[in-house]
């Protein structure tokens, strides 16, 4: 007992040289339990101070201090912190009325005041799958492969909205257009090249340790080779350093030029920014799925709107419905779910009398000059054009998917 004692007082010295502050306070043996193992030593500090109505307790593992957090009362929504696609983020929260407010631009934790209770925490991509996963972040922001690669199919992690329009990319196979490459067009012609042994394996560099294997697997593809790089990869197979590499690709310019080519079939998956969400977090924490709610129809609202015209013009009648057999006679010009139609009032004789009708439809940017012609060929005139900011429906699709993936 007295060398488990001596023991204890051992490891109580660094923990109060970490924490000053408790030195002031006593302690006793009686203050402190031990227990042991053939390997490590666990000690439980108790300490008691005027200013605390209960114990606080504080753990130490072979010297280290582990403070279990309290439970937050906030949601945290993760954010890429660098890059193209930080940037893209914050501007689609800047076009839904989300403007992130950031005291301080080395600072990690923002908020956005038109969501109360919210906290913004700027992260790796990588990082904020993994704290959704720990429960640490309650919604995020990545892009699909990221999800796909550090989520690797979690059933706790739930995609509330797939298409956020921007970070477009694929992740690819891409191999050398010269030598033994040169004939080769297809996953299935490269899984049948006599050259891959499990003595000689096709090398491949990339840093998605965990889709790359999952896709050769699946694609018949038994001897392969791995190493992990990031960045730069399309120097891999030049350097003699990898046979061919998976890797994210936007226009496929840079591997052009440096000789590589994509092939038939080499597409992993398909990826662009996404809204993701902790199932755990959507049932237990409050007010997340309220939160999640608002962001969605915001975010819908504004995808849904944009590259939308709304064209407004007067147009002579005898009547609304005689006008909308004219619109309605032109394909461009049929909106959203129809033309919206209404009189407009003059003074004639001294009497209110409706000649004209205004009419207010929605057209699509591709479409808009076609749109305009046929207006005019009908007796449209005065066609005033504005841009749509938004566009809420009754309730937003993906809401309702969301509630069914829940079981709500």
């Amino acid at each position: 007992m007295a060398a488990a004692t001596a023991t204890m007082m051992m490891l109580q010295q660094p923990f109060l040289q970490q924490c000053p502050s408790l030195a002031a306070f006593p302690h006793s043996p009686s203050s402190i339990s031990l227990s042991s193992s053939s390997s490590r030593f666990s000690v439980k500090f108790i300490v008691h101070s005027c200013c605390q109505t209960s114990p606080s307790p504080m753990n130490v593992v072979n010297g280290n201090v582990d403070l279990k957090p309290a439970e937050r009362s906030e949601i945290r929504l993760g954010l890429p912190s660098k890059g193209r696609m930080a940037s893209d983020t914050l501007d689609l929260l800047k076009d839904c009325q989300l403007s992130v407010k950031q005291a301080n631009p080395r600072q990690y934790v923002a908020q956005i005041p038109q969501i109360s209770n919210l906290e913004v925490w700027f992260q790796r991509p990588s990082d904020i799958v993994r704290k959704l996963l720990s429960g640490d972040l309650d919604l995020g922001i990545v892009g699909f492969d990221t999800l796909s690669e550090y989520g690797q199919g979690s059933e706790d992690l739930v995609i509330v909205h797939n298409a956020l329009d921007y970070g477009e990319c694929r992740l690819s196979i891409a191999i050398p257009k010269y030598g033994i490459f040169e004939n080769v067009n297809s996953v299935k012609e490269l899984a049948e090249m006599p050259q891959w042994t499990s003595d000689k394996p096709l090398r491949v560099a990339t840093g998605f340790t965990y889709l790359g294997p999952k896709f050769m697997k699946d694609n018949g593809l038994e001897h392969v080779a791995f190493s992990t790089a990031d960045g730069a990869l399309e120097a891999a197979p030049a350097m003699g350093i990898a046979d061919a590499i998976l890797d994210l690709v936007s226009s496929g310019t840079t591997l052009k030029e440096n000789n590589l080519k994509e092939i038939e079939g080499g597409v992993v998956l398909q990826s662009q920014a996404v809204l993701v969400a902790s199932k755990k977090s959507l049932y237990n924490r409050k007010g997340v799925l309220d939160t999640t709610h608002e962001i969605l129809e915001r975010f819908e609202a504004h995808l849904r709107a944009e590259g939308q015209f709304t064209v407004v013009a007067n147009m002579r009648g005898s009547s609304a419905e005689e006008v909308a057999e004219r619109i309605l006679s032109q394909s461009s010009l049929s909106g959203l779910q129809g033309p919206t139609i209404s009189p407009v009032f003059c003074k004639k004789d001294g009497r209110a009398s409706a000649d004209y009708y205004a009419i207010c439809i929605c057209v699509p940017k591709k479409a808009l000059y076609t749109s305009v012609k046929q207006l005019r060929a009908i007796g449209g005139s005065g066609v005033l054009i504005s841009p749509l900011t938004y566009i809420f429906d009754e309730e937003t699709p993906r809401w309702c998917e969301l509630l069914n993936k829940l079981g709500l």
